[in-house]
């Protein structure tokens, strides 16, 4: 479970879709950025169950952005 998930605009210009995001998983920080098209291109290591982690990412912004 992701647990203290945050996200920020990577970009002063909201015309720019784009968001800085972090979270804890398995007791491990991990920092991302989600693009527009639902691309994670990560910064740092990589979690573990990387596709389960992803979906639970799109979940995540379809609630906090995209709502």
């Amino acid at each position: 479970m992701i647990q203290h998930f945050s996200f920020k605009p990577l970009f002063d210009n909201a015309q720019i879709p784009g968001w800085a995001i972090s979270f804890f998983y398995q007791r491990q920080r991990y920092q991302a950025e989600y693009i527009k098209d639902g691309t994670i291109q990560w910064i740092g290591p990589i979690p573990p169950n990387e596709e389960d982690v992803k979906k639970m990412i799109h979940e995540l912004m379809l609630f906090h952005v995209y709502d």
